[in-house]
Parts: C-alpha cells; sequence; structure tokens
C-alpha cells in the first residue's frame, strides 16, 4: 500500500478522532473510505464529460435506441 502525507484543517481532524473514537475504527479506515466514494464520483464524471466532448467534437458515434433494439433484434 502507497503511503501519503496529506495537510487536512484541525476541525476536520478533530471531527474524524471524534469519529474514530466512537466507532472504534481508525482515521485512515475513514479517510480510505471518503477517498473511494469520491474517487468513484470523479471517475463517472470526468470519464462522461470526456466523452461528452467526444461527442461533440464528431470523435465518437452514437445511436439512437431505435437502432440498437434493431441491431440486437429487440425492434417491433
Amino acid at each position: 500500500m502507497a503511503l501519503r502525507s496529506i495537510r487536512i484543517p484541525v476541525e476536520i481532524d478533530a471531527r474524524l478522532n471524534m469519529l474514530a473514537k466512537k466507532t472504534g475504527r481508525t482515521k485512515t479506515y475513514y479517510i480510505q473510505e471518503m477517498i473511494r466514494a469520491s474517487l468513484d464520483d470523479q471517475e463517472d464524471y470526468y470519464l462522461a464529460d470526456a466523452i461528452s466532448e467526444r461527442i461533440r467534437a464528431g470523435k465518437e458515434k452514437t445511436y439512437s435506441l431505435e437502432e440498437v433494439e434493431r441491431d440486437i433484434g429487440l425492434a417491433d
């Protein structure tokens, strides 16, 4: 596991300390959970944004629902 050092505001550290103390988990556990959840959201957003840019630039092909249904044999 990689080791990183970050600076956090005192009030956030105090909240992490309180949460860790009340739950019996470590601050590291909560920081990792927060990063994991946030990273999932960031990946979703920025990857979708990159695809949107490629679509707007005409570098990405799009298909209508009707085309997809027809191509996979679901059209009425």
